[in-house]
C-alpha cells in the first residue's frame, strides 16, 4: 500500500500529470495541489548537505529508509523539475520558480562530481561499488541539457552531457536496445537492497534515453 510514505519517483509519475489535468480540464486547485506537493518532497527528501535526493520517507518511522541516493529515483527530479517550470510558464521572479532551479542547481553540481569516469552514474550515486546504470544516466543527460538549454546552469555542464552521451551510445546494442538498466525497484532498507537489483532492457531504459537524445538535438536547431 505504501502508506504515508513520499518516493522521489511520485514527483515525475504523479505530481506533472496533476498539474497537466488540471490545465487541461481548468481546474487550478489540482495546480496548486501539485506545487504543494513538489514543496513537501523537497523537505523531506533533498539531502541538505549533498544536494542529491533519498528514494524515499516514511513518516510511520520517520526516516528516509535506507538514506539511499538511488540513481533513478535522482533522475526523476532532474527531468521533473525544469518540466514542470515549462509547463507551468512560470516566470522569473516567480519565488517557486526561483526556488526549484536553485534546488536543481544543488543537485546537478552534485551528479557533475559523481559521474563516472565512463560518462555513466552509478546505481547508488555515491557508492562506487554499485554497479553503473544507464536508464539514470539518460535521465540526468535529458535533465541537465534542458537546464543549460533554459539557461538554468551554465555551460561549465556541456562536458558532463558530452560524456553521458558517448557513455548512453555504447549502452545501445545493434537492435536499437538500450542495455544496464535496472528493473523496477521498489523501496529498500539498506543500500546494499539497491546493489543487487537486477538489470536488464525495460521500456523506460528506451524511453529516457530517447528522452536524452531530443533534447540533445535541441543544441542543434
Amino acid at each position: 500500500e505504501n502508506k504515508n510514505q513520499l518516493w522521489d519517483d511520485t514527483l515525475m509519475m504523479t505530481v506533472l500529470p496533476l498539474a497537466k489535468i488540471g490545465q487541461l480540464l481548468d481546474r487550478p486547485h489540482y495546480i496548486e495541489e501539485a506545487k504543494k506537493q513538489f514543496l513537501i518532497h523537497i523537505q523531506y527528501l533533498a539531502d541538505k548537505k549533498t544536494g542529491l535526493w533519498y528514494h524515499g520517507w516514511t513518516f510511520e518511522g520517520n526516516h528516509n529508509y535506507a538514506e539511499a541516493f538511488w540513481a533513478r529515483g535522482n533522475c526523476w527530479i532532474t527531468i521533473a523539475i525544469p518540466d514542470f517550470i515549462e509547463m507551468l510558464d512560470l516566470k522569473e521572479g516567480d519565488f517557486l520558480r526561483d526556488y526549484l532551479i536553485s534546488i536543481l542547481q544543488d543537485q546537478i553540481k552534485a551528479l557533475a562530481e559523481l559521474q563516472d569516469d565512463s560518462g555513466l552514474w552509478h546505481t547508488v550515486l555515491d557508492d562506487e561499488t554499485s554497479y553503473l546504470e544507464a536508464s539514470a544516466t539518460a535521465g540526468f543527460t535529458y535533465g541537465i541539457l534542458k537546464a543549460i538549454h533554459k539557461r538554468y546552469v551554465g555551460k561549465e555542464y556541456e562536458a558532463t552531457v558530452e560524456k553521458a552521451i558517448k557513455a548512453l551510445l555504447n549502452e545501445i546494442d545493434e537492435n536499437g536496445t538500450v542495455q544496464n538498466v535496472s528493473i523496477g525497484t521498489g523501496m529498500g532498507d539498506t543500500i546494499d537492497f539497491y546493489k543487487e537489483i537486477g538489470i536488464t532492457a525495460m521500456p523506460y531504459g528506451q524511453s529516457l534515453t530517447v528522452l536524452a537524445f531530443a533534447e540533445l538535438l535541441v543544441s542543434f536547431v
